[in-house]
């Protein structure tokens, strides 16, 4: 996948394109099916399949103290939309210019003489340009003038107990992890949700009591539940996952503030710090909370990782259970 940052440094093999529009933080459901519509197009029309986002999130832009809330972190929403199948990632750097692009010159400039999109596809809500003046409407009278095609895609509902009727969107996912709910935000999104890192080293107190542990800052990334969680840890370079438990708080035994994600590893032998980590949430297992003492924290240690093993093992909660989204999967789902 090419990986473009300015709209005029766009090479000739990625014009021409299908291009998806919008943010895709989480890339739920609703956004697969909004770069799985571009992807049919652009493989029928034989052309590029193209998707431009922004950096930073607007929101970030505009309100700097907003607490994190991104579902995924610029590195791992470069890695899903490759492995979905994307030719070509369009970012453009989100920044007083842009933010001041009207809605006729944004078309004109990036879309036009950027990108030279032959078609367009969008979701419902889509809007852009100064002070979010573009919408649907004006993206499909300036395609009739221009000369580009535009899909509007309708909004997709969830089936699932609970949300059944509501429409996919990263606020649904967002409210199921901050209610330790990690299951069902897989579900909504489609595919397992994790939070990226590098290893940092930490007090070291783990390798203590026998659970050495990597921790990883939650950074720009949402603050789920905190508590004790079962997870799957996939380390940049290899190959497969590795099983294990984690806690995400403040670890009050030890008068600890800031949030931390501790994960403990199955299995695993060697040195992790400074590597590049992804940890799946799969399944909450407990709140955090306070131990007397290292002896009653070792012993409650113990138990979690006994009750993650259980968890880990049942087929719904198997990795392949919810695969990595590809255009191909979307495409055989949705037949046209």
């Amino acid at each position: 996948m090419r990986l473009i940052r300015h709209a005029d440094e766009i090479p000739a093999a990625a014009r021409g394109c299908v291009v998806a529009l919008g943010n895709f933080d989480g890339f739920h459901r609703g956004h697969q099916a909004v770069i799985g519509e571009a992807g049919r197009l652009a493989r029928a029309m034989g052309v590029p399949l193209a998707v431009m986002v922004t950096e930073p999130h607007p929101v970030r832009f505009f309100a700097p103290d907003t607490p994190p809330f991104r579902l995924t972190p610029f590195r791992e929403r470069v890695q899903i939309l490759e492995d979905f199948g994307v030719d070509s990632l369009l970012v453009l750097p989100f920044d007083k210019d842009l933010a001041g692009m009207s809605a006729q010159d944004f078309v004109q400039d990036i879309l036009i003489k950027g990108l030279g999109a032959l078609h367009v596809v969008v979701g419902y809500d889509y809007r852009f340009g100064k002070k979010r003046g573009g919408d649907t409407a004006l993206l499909g009278w300036m395609g009739e003038m221009e000369g580009f095609g535009l899909t509007v895609m309708e909004p997709v509902t969830v089936g699932l107990e609970g949300f059944a009727g509501e429409i996919y969107s990263s606020t649904l996912v967002r409210n199921a992890l901050k209610a330790g709910e990690a299951r069902r935000a897989a579900a909504l999104l489609g595919h397992w949700w994790s939070i990226n890192g590098r290893v940092a080293k930490g007090d070291q107190r783990g390798r203590t009591i026998g659970f050495p542990t990597a921790n990883v800052e939650l950074g720009d990334s949402l603050e789920p539940k905190l508590g004790v969680y079962a997870v799957r840890v996939i380390v940049e370079g290899e190959d497969g996952f590795y099983q294990g438990v984690a806690n995400i708080g403040r670890r009050p035994t030890f008068d600890k503030r800031d949030v931390l994600l501790e994960v403990h590893l199955f299995d695993f032998s060697g040195d992790l710090y400074d590597r590049h980590v992804r940890v799946e949430l799969v399944a909450f297992l407990r709140e955090e909370r306070k131990f007397s003492g290292l002896d009653a924290l070792k012993a409650q240690i113990l138990e979690d990782a006994r009750t993650a093993r259980t968890v880990l093992a049942e087929p719904e909660n198997a990795r392949s259970h919810l695969g990595v989204p590809t255009l191909a999967r979307y495409l055989a789902e949705h037949p046209a």
